[in-house]
């Protein structure tokens, strides 16, 4: 999304002495590891694609969105770190976490940013982190920080649906996309020079597709307010009702394949099926199973296995094991 707001201003502008000449060199601004505690949803918007020429971006989209897939890790608190040496220039810490469609949900215009943190690098550079939870934001304006310092934690505030940390670089006021710099490159490629370190580069590899979420359970996945509700998820037992098998994901395309399959004790199949994406796809929940009324489910070891196909290729592939007690 586009963030535009006004930040209350807590500290004069002034020239930094640290101003760097070269451009900017960014590390990974949160702790988490890409491709299994976080992904990153979506990109910098290029004429309606991501850098990449994919579709993980959308009209406006001005930063890079690290999205915490791992709930337990969001609850005890993921630490966004400053990304670059640099000096804190305004921050917001005031607004509620709760989903945007959320029934009752404030209204967060011009404010969309959230609960935020902005700093200044020198030479016009700038770094926004926003959506970040209330209450959590240990720097003022003023601050100097070092790259690696905690700014807070990653939130759920501002406009937004899950809980992520839209990362924005700008310089004198323009977008700067991190993955392509200002130099440039070769379309739908890195720039010829990135402003990721090496490490963070490669920790944030470009990813078309991934995985959300999966697992077995004795119950229906359901969504509430665009998210996943793990609470209404039950466990798979003996006496369940249904046996199920699910997936969330992110970046499905057009004419992606989905095939699921899910097996018993004895290797009996409970349910397979193949499903035709027929549209770009943010984000999708895909599931299948079988309920019973007058058996118990076997004990043993049940097993899901999932593949997104993408014309020859399996782009995605995952299993998913439980053990039912006699």
């Amino acid at each position: 999304m586009a963030l535009r707001f006004a930040f209350v201003l807590l500290s004069a502008l002034s020239t930094l002495c640290f101003a760097q000449t070269s451009g900017l060199l960014l590390a990974l601004p949160l702790v988490c590891e890409v491709g299994t505690s976080c992904a990153v949803q979506n990109y910098v918007e290029h004429g309606g694609k991501d850098y990449h020429c994919g579709s993980l971006t959308y009209g406006g989209h001005k930063g890079t969105d690290i999205r915490i897939i791992d709930l337990e890790a969001f609850q005890g608190g993921v630490p966004v770190l400053a990304a670059a040496r640099g000096r804190v220039r305004a921050i917001r810490d005031s607004m509620q976490d709760i989903s945007i469609r959320a029934p009752g949900a404030p209204s967060v215009a011009g404010r969309e940013a959230g609960n935020s943190v902005v700093l200044e690098h020198g030479d016009g550079w700038e770094t926004q982190y926003a959506h970040m939870r209330l209450g959590s934001i240990k720097v003022r304006a003023g601050d100097y920080v070092e790259p690696g310092d905690v700014l807070g934690l990653v939130g759920l505030s501002g406009e937004t649906e899950f809980p992520h940390l839209h990362f924005e670089v700008r310089r004198f006021g323009q977008t700067v996309d991190p993955f392509i710099g200002t130099q440039g490159g070769e379309p739908c490629n890195a720039g010829s020079a990135p402003l990721w370190t090496a490490r963070a580069a490669r920790a944030l590899e470009y990813r078309a597709s991934g995985v959300l979420d999966a697992g077995i359970s004795g119950s229906e996945p359901v969504l509430a307010n665009g998210e996943l509700d793990r609470a209404t998820l039950k466990p798979l037992l003996k006496s369940s009702g249904p046996a199920i098998f699910w997936v969330q994901l992110y970046g499905l395309r057009e004419g992606d394949v989905q095939d699921l399959r899910f097996t018993g004790p004895d290797g009996k199949v409970i349910a397979q099926r193949r499903v035709p994406v027929t549209r770009n796809l943010a984000q999708s929940l895909a599931y299948i199973g079988a309920s019973k009324r007058f058996f118990s489910w076997s004990a043993g070891t049940y097993r899901g296995e999932y593949a997104l196909i993408r014309g020859a290729e399996k782009v995605v592939e995952l299993t998913r094991e439980i053990s039912v007690s006699k």
